[in-house]
């Protein structure tokens, strides 16, 4: 009981301090004001501060103090990458770092995550090619979250309810210390999020999302290294960032356009500009991620449903993605 009551006052303050650090941040004179300027990727046209990120690692630090048992080995690689990330992204939000140096970090907090946790690559031909996989995984899963950054509530959301999943999975094996890192995680979202739900008050900036892909890749491989799920469980649970932001990378470069320059072709931004909007479209994100989760964790139940219902929502996603391209296409003449 009083180990519970720890855990739900760990909870409260990581929440509460996100907001409430989210709050002192919009504040003009704060020295965390750091505002985002609209380029032309944006879907903003107002500069609104990007420190949302800040807030949130603070608040998930400070909750994590709180814990009634001395963390394990695979908690501290992950913090201590957390904090390499989230620092050399900061920098990068207030100096502008050359892209280079932003992605030999990432490859360094990659292999660091990746070699420290000792994931099983079974699966794979030989444990040089998984170690491989979940290496370029995790840094695309770190840019993969910034450019998913860029919709009022949308990253927000997504952890919220993704690092819910994760820590309901953790519960089924009674693996009190992945659950609770993963539901403090959850809380800073849901602070942020009171001023990031559209219209947005604040992003996360880089210090935020490229953080939070991170946390999505190492807390997917520590999962995994505990025999809590397998491959297709985080891959499915963040599925919504993950087949959005893939297939438009492979759409764009298909079509012989530049994948690394910035755009507004991603299916969210196709729709906020086609007439859906940030609240519309985000709501529906929300649905869409919530009953993929919940199928997700009745797959981690019954097993022997998992190959139906990856087929079916490869199914889903191959009809939502038809159906969106009818739209914008219909609706967006001349404005990407």
């Amino acid at each position: 009981m009083i180990a519970l009551s720890i855990v739900a006052g760990q909870l409260t303050l990581t929440g509460i301090l996100s907001w409430w650090l989210c709050r002192q941040f919009i504040n003009p004179d704060s020295p965390f004001h750091l505002l985002d300027h609209p380029n032309e990727r944006s879907l903003h046209h107002t500069p609104i501060p990007r420190s949302g990120g800040i807030a949130m690692i603070i608040a998930i630090m400070c909750g994590m103090l709180l814990t009634p048992f001395s963390y394990s080995e695979s908690v501290w690689l992950l913090v201590g990458g957390s904090l390499v990330i989230s620092a050399v992204s900061m920098a990068d939000d207030w100096f502008d770092l050359p892209a280079s140096v932003r992605l030999l970090v990432h490859m360094a907090a990659s292999v660091w995550v990746v070699f420290g946790l000792d994931v099983d690559t079974s699966i794979f031909v030989n444990h040089w090619v998984g170690l491989l996989f979940f290496t370029l995984s995790t840094i695309w899963l770190i840019n993969l979250y910034n450019f998913m950054d860029g919709m009022d509530g949308f990253a927000g959301g997504m952890g919220a309810i993704g690092f819910s999943l994760f820590a309901i999975a953790g519960v089924f094996h009674t693996d009190i210390e992945f659950s609770l890192v993963a539901i403090l995680i959850a809380a800073a979202n849901v602070g942020f999020l009171r001023f990031n739900f559209p219209p947005a008050k604040i992003f996360m900036g880089d210090a935020g999302s490229a953080t939070m892909g991170f946390l999505v890749a190492g807390l997917s491989m520590w999962g995994l290294s505990l025999n809590l799920f397998e491959l297709w469980f985080p891959l499915l649970v963040f599925s919504p960032f993950i087949f959005d932001a893939t297939a438009t990378l492979i759409r764009r470069a298909l079509k012989g356009e530049k994948v690394w320059q910035a755009h507004r072709e991603h299916y969210y931004q196709r729709l906020a500009l086609a007439g859906w909007g940030h609240k519309k479209t985000v709501v529906h994100e929300y649905i869409l991620m919530f009953f993929v989760g919940m199928s997700a964790i009745g797959m981690l139940c019954w097993s022997e449903a998992v190959m139906i219902g990856l087929g079916f929502w490869a199914l889903v996603y191959s009809l939502l993605a038809y159906k969106a391209d009818m739209f914008c296409k219909k609706n967006m003449e001349g404005k990407l």
